[in-house]
């Protein structure tokens, strides 16, 4: 068996990490443990990044999941690491520092890491929460008013997520007696051999007017053609770059859905179009599109869409991440507004990487339509 190489980059962070804590800690064992520690979690990153690579499953999921623990302690152990050096640089400044600080600072450094991994992990493993948001459209059919959209996305099944982590989630969203729902990308982080019993809940989906799907990036990771077949298998609508018309209670909406925002650079022929998406859809009705990624949405508005609903986000996850989203994407979570069209993006359902969310939680998000204006 041929082990994957440890990146120069996992190990000069870890070094860092080393060096600010372990001589401030107060005792020679404690050291030693951190120093063991941190050993582990540069070569265990690393693997369980590159586990696919070299192994098999299920020793690949194995090791996936012990590299993805330590990553996400070793995230809060960076940041929290640099905060405390630009804490000492204060002090140091200041010349005014508590007698203790170096020490009490590198414990406090290891025990909140520890704590906020902890926390993350029961905050991602956890069945998402339902979040119920109010969606105000202008000039709404009232015959539409309180129809539902349950959107769930980012599950991310792959190494850590598995059947019964999905099987929860179907059963929570069938509770929902949803008039849609919409699974808006990455749901898989796998190719349809290795994951398709996995992802074979999907097929209990129940909803008034169906359920559909839109890819995201990681779609186009893990075989984009054989995962849309699948899913089309389980009976869930694709849409490409394509609408439906739903007919409600007397009332049309248009409901459509463009590939990723990616996509071209994989497929040439999955180019997004929100604007293809609309040809042919009658005017006058209230117009939702389905994207995978927020920055869809100035095309989307030009298009002529009322409401769009994306993911990708995750809502940051946890830091540092969450300082680098908005950085890509106009809009991180939660309900917005281009011009006349809104904008709902989720924080994701599953996870990606390590099994971690910290003030950003996972959600089930139930739009319902509303009149406005």
């Amino acid at each position: 068996m041929t082990l994957p190489p440890v990146p120069f980059v996992s190990v000069a962070l870890h070094l860092y990490i080393g060096a600010r804590l372990v001589p401030a800690l107060p005792s020679l064992p404690a050291g030693v443990a951190v120093s063991a520690l941190l050993v582990a979690s540069a070569v265990l990153v690393p693997a369980g990044l590159m586990a696919r690579r070299y192994l098999q499953p299920p020793a690949a999921d194995r090791l996936t999941w012990v590299g993805m623990l330590f990553m996400g302690l070793f995230s809060s152990l960076f940041v929290l690491t640099f905060l405390r050096d630009l804490l000492l640089l204060g002090f140091a400044i200041a010349g005014d520092a508590p007698a203790d600080l170096r020490a009490d600072s590198a414990i406090a450094v290891l025990l909140l890491a520890l704590g906020l991994t902890a926390l993350g992990y029961f905050n991602a493993r956890r069945t998402a929460a339902v979040r119920r948001v109010q969606v105000p459209l202008p000039s709404l059919d009232p015959a539409l008013a309180g129809f539902r959209i349950v959107q769930i996305s980012d599950i991310h099944v792959g190494p850590t997520i598995k059947q019964d982590y999905l099987q929860a989630i179907v059963e929570r969203v069938n509770a929902l007696d949803p008039d849609v729902i919409a699974i808006t990308g990455d749901l898989v982080d796998g190719s349809v051999p290795e994951l398709a019993q996995h992802v074979a809940p999907l097929a209990g989906l129940r909803a008034r007017h169906g359920v559909y799907f839109v890819t995201g990036n990681h779609e186009y990771y893990s075989g984009v053609h054989g995962w849309v077949a699948e899913l089309q298998r389980l009976g869930i609508r694709v849409l490409h770059n394509e609408h439906v018309v739903l007919s409600h209670d007397g009332a049309s909406l248009v409901l459509a859905g463009v590939t990723d925002y990616t996509a071209h650079l994989f497929d040439p022929a999955h180019r997004s179009d929100p604007a293809a998406a609309l040809a042919g859809a009658p005017e006058g009705v209230t117009r939702v599109l389905l994207a995978h990624q927020p920055r869809t949405a100035p095309a989307a508005a030009l298009a002529g869409f009322d409401l769009q609903i994306s993911g990708h986000t995750h809502g940051g996850q946890f830091l540092p991440w969450s300082l680098f989203v908005p950085l890509q994407q106009p809009y991180v979570a939660g309900l917005h507004q281009l011009g006349r069209m809104r904008i709902y993006v989720s924080r994701g359902t599953g996870y990606w990487g390590p099994p971690k969310r910290v003030a950003a939680p996972s959600e089930i998000s139930e739009l319902l339509l509303a009149a406005s204006g």
